[in-house]
Parts: structure tokens; sequence; C-alpha cells
């Protein structure tokens, strides 16, 4: 079929022709859009869920959501311990300036605008020409301490655009890189901010250890955030995925074809949009894609993916890491594992695994959905180390002379 017309697009937060299966989250951000223009506190939003589920292409459409609004917007992606106050800095003085200075918020606006000029110094921060002309006000989000300083900041910037009947939303990317002393900065910020039902949200989106990070952080987080986890589509979403698409573009696909493609994506948004993308490439123009078309793309859909999605985590890890994912993969049956199942697989020692292990869930690669188990970030990770990776030889055991 047309290339050009292929209604298929796997990529990096790409939205997929059509956005199926989270209409609650949908709902829950249109109240916590509409609360906060109305000036009543609300629980911001925290996304959850393993890489490929549409994490990233949610929080953009809750972006145009919230600008059709009339909320001003930051959108960022947060890297590997990341400061939190580098990643607003630029964002907050863009909306400063972007606010009117009329007679009635020009002094707020004007002292929020020294509070970011303070507190991007005390970071040795350079964030240029605010415009402000006129002398820094010592005592203002200045003090040193991160926790009080973002807070005042945040605080007299809600301020300056409530003067002014606007909204703020904040919109965070793979927040759990952030740095334990950061992320619980900016809980505390906005713990302060929903007190005062100020107009600013936040809405984050990481991976399913977001909850128990923040809760370690501040045992106040499960009042202030709400937690949706996101998750792979139902077997009806899923087939609305695949079908309407092919449907609006005004070509068929067999049934028998479409569980096929749930079959071996297990739902997850990504893979589905890899399928449908290379199912409809290789089917003749005006034919009906069916389940053989699926069969025959498979080999090429494992390749991308494996050169692409999964080699991207894979590359990052060290040889023991990639070994312990091995040994994972091996003693996997689609439950999460405990660590007795992995010693069972590698012969090794319990405490050498436990830090290789504590590596991986810091950079994201295993996680914890209950206390004593874990499992890949990355859904069919394992599936993908077993093609990469042979099983490591066990360590010879050595004979006792007699």
């Amino acid at each position: 079929m047309d290339p050009i017309r292929n209604p298929f697009s796997p990529g990096a937060g790409t939205p997929p022709p059509e956005l199926v299966g989270r209409g609650r989250i949908l709902e829950q951000a249109e109240i916590l859009f509409g609360r906060t223009l109305f000036g009543r506190p609300e629980k911001s939003l925290m996304l959850t869920g393993l890489r490929g589920v549409g994490k990233t292409v949610l929080l953009c459409r809750l972006e145009q959501m919230a600008k059709e609004k009339g909320f001003l917007t930051i959108f960022a992606e947060a890297g590997e311990n990341d400061r939190v106050g580098e990643f607003l800095v630029q964002g907050l003085r863009k909306i400063l300036l972007d606010l009117d200075f009329s007679a009635k918020a020009k002094e707020k606006i004007r002292k929020a605008l020294i509070a970011l000029r303070n507190f991007a110094g005390t970071l040795s921060l350079k964030i240029g020409d605010v415009g402000i002309g006129a002398e820094p006000i010592l005592g203002l989000a200045d003090s040193g301490s991160l926790e009080n300083d973002l807070t005042e900041l945040l605080l007299l910037v809600s301020e300056a655009a409530q003067a002014q009947k606007r909204a703020i939303a904040i919109f965070i990317d793979e927040i759990q890189y952030f740095a334990k002393d950061e992320f619980g900065a900016l809980i505390m910020a906005f713990h302060r901010i929903q007190q005062r039902a100020l107009p600013m949200v936040v809405i984050g989106a990481g991976l399913p250890q977001l909850p128990a990070l923040a809760g370690n952080l501040k045992s106040y987080s499960e009042r202030l955030f709400s937690f949706p986890q996101i998750g792979a589509l139902s077997r009806k979403d899923a087939q609305d995925a695949v079908e309407i698409p092919i449907r609006q573009a005004g070509e068929k696909i067999e049934r028998a074809a479409v569980v096929r493609i749930f079959e071996k994506t297990q739902g997850y948004p990504y893979f589905i949009q890899e399928w449908g993308y290379h199912a409809w490439l290789k089917t003749n123009e005006g034919a009906v894609i069916s389940k053989d078309v699926i069969e025959a793309v498979n080999k090429d859909v494992l390749r991308r993916l494996d050169e692409s999605f999964f080699h991207v985590r894979y590359d990052r890890l060290t040889p023991g890491e990639k070994v312990f994912l091995r040994y994972m993969a091996e003693a996997s049956k689609g439950e999460p594992l405990r660590m007795e199942d992995v010693v069972a697989v590698s012969k090794g020692k319990p405490g050498a695994l436990a830090q290789v292990k504590k590596k991986l869930e810091d950079k994201g690669a295993i996680y914890a959905p209950r206390y004593g188990v874990f499992d890949f970030t990355v859904p069919l990770f394992g599936d993908f180390m077993k093609r990469t990776m042979p099983l490591p030889k066990k360590p010879a055991r050595s004979r006792k002379k007699a």
C-alpha cells in the first residue's frame, strides 16, 4: 500500500492515529484543569507505566488540552539526576514575560521576576536579561535551601498568574530521573500551592516506581497527586487502535490479523504501531491486510524493535547488568521475579546479585511492582534478551582433592 498514506507512526512520543483506552485519564485532566481555573484545589497527576505504553503521547495530549483552556505551559523531559531548578527557570521566565504588565499585576510580576533572578543566582544558573529594571530584593528565594526557595518562587509566579486570571501547567516527562532532593523540593512546593488554591498544576509521567518514590520522599504525596496507571490496551481497545485508522484510510484488515497483532504485541501501544506500520507496507494496494501478512512481517518488526527500541536501553548497561537481565529472562514465567529465582538460574551469590539489581533499578531498567519482587520496565524485554544474548555458562564447581 502507499507508504505516504500509512496511518501508523511508530516513534518516541509520536501521536497514534487513534488514541484509545485513555478516556478515564482525559476525564481526570478535564476536572483538574476546570477546577484549577475555577479556583478550587485538585490533585495534580503523575502518570505511571512501563516503557511503550504511551505516557509521553498522553502527556502531549494533556498539554494541548491545557493550552486550549488558556493555561500557560512548560513542557520538558527530565534526564538522569537533572536539577529541577535548571529545568524550570527558563520556562518560568518565559511565562512571566508573557504575562501582561498591567497596573493590577505589574508589582506581582516584578517581584516574581526578582525572585527568579535570585533563585537562578543561588544555583549559578544563567537566564539572560529578564528585563526587570529593578534592584534585587534580598531574602527573596535566595536562602540557598532548594525546598524553601523553590516553594517561594513558585508561589510568587502563581500569584502573578492569578492576578491576571491565568493558570499555569507544568508537564514533566521521565520525572523519576530527578535526584531525590530535587523531586522532594518540587513535591513540597506544590503542597503549598495546593494549600493556597493557587492556579498552578504539575502533570508528570514516569516509570511504575514513581508512587513509591514520591511517598518515600514526602508522606503526603498520595494526598497531593493522583497516580493513574497506564498499561497495555484491552483486546477491544487494541482492536480499535488497529482497525479504525485502517478503515479511515479506506482500507481493510481481517479480524484474524487484528487478533494476531494483539497476541504479538500483548496490547502495548508502541508495538501495535510497529506491527501496523509494517503490515501496511507489506500489503498490496487494494488488498485486505491478512493474518499471513502479520506473520510475514514478524522478522522485520522484531529486527526494527531490537535495533531501536530495545537496544537504546540495552546499550546503557554494563556487562554485569546485561548478564543479570539475561538470567531474569531465563527465570521469567510471565510473572514478577524474586531474587531466589535469579539465584537459582545463575548460581550466583545473593549479595553480589542484589548490588547489580539496585543499579538496574536506579537506571530504570527494572522496578518493583510490589515488595519483594521485580520485573522489566520495558515490555517483552525478556524475549529481546534471549534473542540478543546467549545464556552465560555457569561457573564449573571445583572438585575437592581426595
